[in-house]
């Protein structure tokens, strides 16, 4: 077995290649940007060596440097996790060339699949069924035109090269397609250095089902179990779960076998996912190949009971599969949640920030945590904005949801938007419990995946004003004298007693409380309410009873901004102080950044006449292209960054006159 290797990534997949490895007994090297000097998975490494600047292409994806610290370090062997140069043939045959076995399929595999349309070609030849479509070499907008008028709509734009969502459109009408190709094609050239599509007819209510297979140097090949991926946003995963729920023993074997016939039509070896699109007639397609370990593989292992990186070193150190396809048993049901930061309230933009509090659910043989990041690490714009998975296992499918509901309200972040609440509500919904899954689960049930908050916001208030004058009390020197006046937290004043005010604000509006004290006990007025509270804060935890209703909840104060935590649910104030002062906001005809990120494309000039809903500007944010729409017809007065700035949430990008249209 090898006793040193290199990872090749970063976060929380090289923090989870890390465990298995140390418990093999393998020394592992990590590698570093100048973002991640303080990263998790640099601490947990034996060594760890710099690689360059934050920008993955000056970092991450430098496979030149890759190799040469490989070669210094004396690993034997680069894994290369997903992501960046994992489905790189360049790297692997580098890797080939230079003596260092690469934890992967031969490089041979990678090319085939990594071009949909060729693959889509080998498994027609091996007998998988295929999405009607379009997947040749002529990339002329006028054959595209032509073909997707063949295939019919709505349909598919999606890179040969691509993955994790990125380069794909989805094309309602011919009169979308010209813009919808444009965008697709760059955002496939930004990210993988290929602009050329396919076309796929979109089928209106499949699911996404995958097969993990795994196959070894001596010609082996199984499949271990599927995984149903539907729950998605911008084609990306956002739930996934095994096995996937419905499917008959009779489905799940075919799929399977063709999922392994698809491996070995390419002399896989390793571990690699077939992903198909599985309609509600029963039929299922072949979609892709993704020759690598999947971000979902841990739902796979807990109901296999198999560690899968441990098999990836194995087979690539020369060994047969430690298990053949009759030895293959899983029991019980896994959940895995992506928690992201972003914003699900706005389209899900990425978000940016310090993680400045976290505490996660504790870990069993029923919850597992799979992260790269601690409290206070930031989450920047340069890397993918995942800042955990959250997997859970029980013995049936209804009891991995509850223990999923429960590990999601255990899960409490501060310091920048997360989609915590998002996952809470879509995995408690009813047409999640009763698998009624498609992948336009998200926007078929919008309306019970964005609920209202769980609490009244006048008892949030007074949750609030107990956590605020909890802590300040906790922070306060006792004085030497309790009989003194001047030591008691009531403004002290003769034969009158004294309300204190505290303002807090949510969202736009201010909210005037008065509180009076009486032996360690409030009374909260908000608006023309009156509150009796009790409460005590214990660190983060406050208990607390309204009005004889005793609830608790965990909250985080930090320079006045109080966030708390009640299941599942977040709510955020501030303490205000007049001495703040609001800022400005952008006016009603200008449009601001939504987040941080690139200016990719600028389409407007000072003095166009633009109308509302057209594209000014095309942002770039955690690999994903992002328009930015006039919010009115006007004419451009301004334009204030040019294609490649970095600019920051809430800037203004372009001044609108709105006055000045017709």
């Amino acid at each position: 077995m090898f006793s040193k290797i290199l990872i090749a990534n970063r976060g929380e997949i090289a923090c989870r290649i890390i465990q298995t490895a140390h418990r093999m007994g393998i020394r592992c090297v990590a590698v570093y940007s100048d973002a991640d000097a303080d990263a998790r998975h640099v601490a947990m490494a034996d060594e760890a060596f710099h690689i360059g600047p934050a920008p993955s292409s000056e970092s991450y994806l430098r496979s030149e440097k890759i190799i040469q610290i490989a070669k210094e370090s004396g690993a034997q062997a680069v894994h290369p996790g997903y992501g960046f140069l994992s489905e790189n043939t360049d790297f692997a045959e580098a890797c080939e060339a230079n003596n260092i076995a690469f934890i992967g399929p031969p490089s041979s595999a990678i090319a085939a699949m990594g071009s949909k349309s060729a693959a889509k070609a080998i498994m027609e030849k091996a007998g998988v069924p295929l999405v009607p479509g379009y997947h040749g070499d002529d990339q002329s907008p006028e054959l595209l035109r032509a073909e997707a008028e063949k295939c019919g709509f709505p349909l598919l734009l999606k890179a040969v090269a691509g993955g994790g969502g990125k380069g794909m459109r989805v094309v309602e009408n011919m009169a979308e397609f010209d813009e919808a190709l444009a965008a697709a094609q760059r955002e496939a050239r930004n990210a993988f250095g290929n602009p050329d599509m396919l076309i796929e007819r979109y089928l209106t209510q499949p699911r996404h089902v995958e097969i993990q297979v795994f196959c070894d140097q001596q010609g082996n090949g199984i499949y271990l179990a599927e995984r149903d991926c539907s729950v998605q946003r911008r084609h990306q995963k956002v739930l996934e779960e095994a096995p996937a729920p419905g499917l008959t023993e009779e489905t799940r074997k075919a799929m399977g076998e063709a999922a392994v016939r698809a491996a070995q039509a390419i002399d896989y070896v390793g571990a690699g996912t077939v992903e198909f699109l599985y309609d509600v007639d029963g039929s299922f397609f072949f979609m892709e190949m993704n020759t690598r370990l999947q971000v979902e593989h841990p739902v796979t292992e807990m109901v296999t009971g198999q560690d899968l990186v441990e098999w990836q070193l194995k087979v690539a150190w020369g060994e047969s599969l430690p298990l053949s396809q009759d030895q293959v048993k899983t029991r019980g049901h896994a959940l895995e949640a992506r928690i992201y930061a972003e914003d699900p309230d706005q389209d899900f933009l990425p978000a940016t920030g310090n993680l400045r509090y976290l505490s996660t659910p504790d870990e069993s043989a029923h919850v597992r945590v799979d992260t790269g990041v601690t409290e206070g690490d930031e989450i920047s714009i340069h890397y993918d904005p995942m800042i955990a998975k959250l997997i859970v296992w029980d013995e049936s499918r209804d009891q991995a949801i509850n223990r999923m509901v429960q590990a999601l309200e255990q899960y409490r972040i501060a310091g920048l938007k997360t989609n915590i609440r998002f996952l809470h509500a879509t995995v408690d919904c009813q047409p999640f419990r009763e698998a009624d899954l498609t992948t336009n689960f998200i926007s078929a049930h919008e309306e019970l995946l964005f609920p209202k908050s769980r609490l009244d916001l006048d008892k949030a208030l007074v949750l609030a004003a107990g956590f605020v004058l909890e802590q300040r009390k906790s922070h306060e020197q006792i004085t030497a004298d309790p009989w003194s006046p001047f030591g008691r937290k009531n403004s002290w004043r003769m034969n009158s007693e004294y309300a204190q005010p505290l303002k807090l604000q949510v969202g736009e509006e201010i909210h005037e409380l008065k509180i009076l004290e009486r032996d360690d006990r409030y009374q909260v007025f908000v608006g023309d309410s009156v509150y009796h509270l009790n409460a005590r804060l214990d660190d983060d935890y406050l208990q607390a009873v309204i009005n004889g209703h005793r609830l608790s909840v965990h909250g985080n104060l930090h320079n006045d901004e109080l966030v708390l935590f009640y299941e599942g649910d977040t709510f955020k104030c501030e303490v205000y102080r007049e001495t703040y002062g609001a800022e400005e906001l952008a006016g009603e005809g200008s449009l601001a950044a939504p987040m941080n990120g690139a200016v990719v494309a600028i389409q407007a000039e000072v003095g166009d006449k633009v109308s509302a809903g057209q594209t000014l500007v095309i942002m770039e944010a955690m690999k994903m292209e992002h328009a930015i729409k006039a919010p009115a017809d006007g004419v451009v007065s301004e334009i204030f960054f040019g294609e490649g700035d970095q600019v920051s949430e809430g800037a203004e990008l372009i001044a609108i006159d709105t006055e000045e249209a017709e």
